[in-house]
């Protein structure tokens, strides 16, 4: 996956890199979501800042 990155940038540019690694990150979320080892209302606590313990 690095080296993919890393490919990007030197190919394409900052801003290609920026989109490849962004939809990267996305396709992992949803495919974490879809296999349900990544709950979407926790997710959500998670960036409220709700549900956390101190």
């Amino acid at each position: 996956m690095g080296a993919l990155l890393a490919l990007t940038w030197l190919v394409f540019g900052f801003w290609s890199f920026f989109f490849v690694a962004v939809a990267m990150g996305v396709g992992g979320a949803i495919g974490r979501i879809i296999e349900g080892k990544l709950s979407m209302a926790r997710l959500i606590d998670a960036f409220r800042g709700t549900g956390s313990s101190s």
